[in-house]
């Protein structure tokens, strides 16, 4: 039997089924996240609800924190998922997005889910704490009474959002653990009892950025007699006795502005009040985080005990006629943040300014706003000898006309002195390698701050107009 030979008439025949085959839709494939929905709730996932809640973007570190917490309670068991994509932005799919199966049948191709990494995002919180937020990443929950599926994603509509999807069997269900995980991201805030800084970011998200204090001691601050007991009793000795004051009927609410030239001690001080009162949220507003005045509102409420630092009120408060339009609208906000707390609210702001007659009288004298204005003035003879003595620590200072120079620096603010201390270390630096500051390393060193630097040089460093 001879062997058969094909035409060209039945290849094209072949040919042409070949390709009516290929080119017939093929059934749709369910897609991987449904599969592992439908495992885990032992239900079809497309008929199952899924509330969302969005956050901003700063409260990452906290939605992390209470996720861990949650996983960690005995009895929850969990494993964590993560997905990619060829689709660009796909941490930006819903979960109901993931639920629907490739056009072509084919998984991971026309953007459809397939398996892939989790997606992480680290956190600065200071300089020992990082944490470390899921940025994409499915959990899966099951506890006793319930099981959830937890999709965390970034939603990129106007502003970068954080969005968390929960899918349960009940709608209450799915809701009741988005109330259980905002109680517990409110009592875990990381924020709480650290020193911030906020900060408008390009993307319109406002970052909240960790700042160290400097360390100030009681001795580091030089004011004349009794000033800083004052200045102790309405912040330190009042958020020390803050629950009985409470329970006493008294508010919590409060305001202190210290006023003098620049270089008096103004900022150290606060600086010192700050860090001398453990356990409190501290936000300081300088800069940029001026237009962010209803933000700080908000964060300090939400953090208290809260102290509000905001140095050079002057910029934002001044007298209304003297303002930009610009400048009133954040001198606005900053009177109904203070006007705005409850009586029981634990927060102080603390404000600093070297032009008191430039201030909104309703910021300077109306109570409930501002209710202690202290003058911190340049030093007076007792305080210029005790600020040689704190910046000639350190260093040889063999200075024997010591009350010379004490006479010759009258009407100077305590800035003035560091500087001319530091100015006469490095004269003498510059002579041996034994640092030994004698009186003519002194005299040098004030000539050049007096005379050759000029009026400009001795208005940035607080001295006096009237000085030559």
């Amino acid at each position: 039997m001879g062997e058969q030979r094909s035409t060209p008439e039945d290849f094209g025949e072949v040919f042409k089924q070949f390709m009516r085959q290929q080119t017939q839709p093929a059934s749709p494939s369910e897609s991987v996240v449904a599969q592992l929905l439908r495992r885990h709730f032992e239900a079809d996932p497309a008929k199952l609800p899924v509330v969302a809640q969005e956050f901003k973007l700063n409260d990452h570190p906290n939605l992390q924190v209470a996720l861990d917490n949650y996983i960690a309670t005995p009895g929850v068991t969990w494993s964590l998922r993560g997905f990619s994509s060829d689709r660009p932005q796909f941490g930006g799919h819903s979960l109901s997005d993931l639920l629907m199966p490739p056009s072509n049948g084919l998984i991971g191709s026309d953007g459809a889910a397939v398996e892939g990494p989790v997606k992480y995002r680290s956190v600065t919180l200071a300089s020992d704490r990082v944490v470390t937020c899921v940025e994409g990443g499915l959990f899966l929950c099951h506890e006793a009474s319930r099981r959830l599926a937890l999709w965390i994603r970034m939603s990129d509509h106007y502003i970068t959002k954080l969005a968390i999807e929960v899918m349960a069997p009940e709608r209450e269900t799915a809701e009741t653990f988005l109330a259980e995980l905002r109680d517990s991201m409110r009592k875990r805030n990381v924020y709480r009892g650290r020193v911030l800084t906020l900060d408008q970011r390009r993307d319109g998200n406002i970052a909240i950025v960790p700042r160290a204090l400097p360390k100030v001691t009681r001795q580091d601050i030089i004011l004349p007699e009794g000033l800083l007991d004052r200045i102790e009793r309405q912040t330190v000795r009042f958020s020390l006795h803050a629950p009985k004051l409470l329970a006493a009927g008294r508010h919590l609410r409060r305001g202190i502005l210290l006023h003098g030239a620049p270089g008096t001690g103004k900022t150290l001080t606060a600086m010192y009040l700050a860090s001398e009162m453990a356990g409190r949220t501290v936000l300081v507003v300088t800069g940029r985080g001026m237009g962010l005045i209803e933000e700080v509102g908000a964060m300090a409420r939400a953090l208290q005990p809260a102290t509000v630092v905001v140095e050079d009120v002057d910029l934002i408060a001044g007298e209304r006629s003297q303002q930009a339009v610009c400048n009133n609208g954040v001198l606005f906000e900053l009177l109904n943040e203070m006007d705005g707390l409850g009586s029981d609210a634990d927060v102080l702001f603390l404000l600093t300014t070297n032009r008191p007659d430039m201030l909104e009288p309703a910021l300077a004298a109306r109570p409930g706003r501002v209710d202690m204005a202290l003058e911190v003035p340049l030093p007076d003879v007792e305080c210029r000898r005790r600020l040689f003595a704190l910046y000639g620590r350190g260093l040889r200072f063999e200075v024997q006309q010591l009350e010379g120079f004490v006479e010759r620096t009258q009407g100077v603010s305590a800035a003035f002195i560091r500087e001319l201390v530091r100015k006469a270390a490095l004269a003498a630096a510059d002579e041996r390698d034994e640092l030994v500051v004698e009186d003519r390393h002194l005299d040098e060193a004030l000539h050049e701050l007096l005379v050759e630097g000029g009026g400009l040089t001795r208005s940035l460093l607080g001295a006096a107009a009237s000085r030559p």
